[in-house]
């Protein structure tokens, strides 16, 4: 999930790659996946697509105890609200959701009201509480 990925656990990265224009979609999920790998396109095993990778650069280190390396992987689930605008994530987004604007090499990115899908609660204007657009 985006709320475990730390700073620290991305230090290491040189660039994101995305495989298709970001700048349409609300949310990506990210994930710390385990690759063999620094770089290269990663092999992706979930439902729906991968939109984007980190590539590492040379001083990051494998694992001692598999070898492999902890990337980022940026994805979507058919029933994201892209390909479901009006579907379960109509409002809000999952746990594990970032605005892709928000993504960099080295920064992990957040939510924004954009990626939570409209404006602020009730709660959140009464408070004074905005996040970026």
């Amino acid at each position: 999930m985006s709320s475990l990925i730390t700073e620290d656990e991305i230090r290491d990265e040189s660039e994101i790659i995305w495989l298709e224009d970001v700048t349409r979609l609300d949310y990506v999920r990210q994930s710390l996946d385990r690759l063999p790998t620094r770089t290269g396109k990663p092999p992706y095993h979930r439902d729906g697509r991968m939109v984007g990778y980190a590539l590492l650069g040379p001083r990051a280190k494998a694992s001692r105890s598999s070898g492999t390396f902890r990337r980022r992987v940026f994805w979507l689930l058919p029933h994201d609200r892209d390909a479901a605008p009006e579907g379960l994530y109509a409002m809000g987004a999952p746990a594990e959701a970032v605005d892709p604007r928000t993504i960099a090499a080295r920064t992990k990115g957040y939510k924004t009201e954009r990626s939570e899908g409209g404006p602020p609660s009730t709660a959140m204007r009464e408070l004074g509480i905005t996040l970026p657009q």
